[in-house]
């Protein structure tokens, strides 16, 4: 399996609303629940008005289109990284997964998935 690395930084949020402009961004992942409403998005790109907010994520993702049919993708990556004591923010699309981890264990998870049979691009 191919992860794709990224050099950018992102941040999640805790949101009143969702704006038109925070849609129109590069990378915006939405969650809504009865509890609340959550942004993922590039630090950059981050509204001023977020009830909470965490930066210092950096994120890749698993390359390539993944089948809906495909089980444990996820679940071999978050096992290596918590065996490892690196904590995990994941986001899934249509297309594929993206783990976000917290910067200062960025380059120590790439190493380990590396190590561990994965092409880290």
């Amino acid at each position: 399996m191919t992860i794709e690395t990224s050099k950018r930084n992102f941040s999640v949020c805790k949101v009143k609303e969702i704006k038109p402009s925070d849609l129109s961004a590069e990378f915006c992942f939405t969650g809504k629940t009865d509890e609340e409403l959550s942004l993922v998005c590039l630090t950059e790109n981050a509204p001023e008005d977020t009830l909470e907010r965490e930066d210092g994520w950096r994120a890749f993702r698993i390359k390539g289109v993944l089948d809906f049919s495909l089980v444990g993708v996820l679940s071999p990556i978050a096992g290596l990284l918590a065996e490892n004591n690196i904590g995990i923010f994941t986001v899934s699309t249509y297309n594929t997964d993206y783990i976000l981890v917290k910067k200062e264990n960025y380059e120590k998870a790439l190493t380990l998935l590396k190590n561990n049979g994965y092409t880290v691009i």
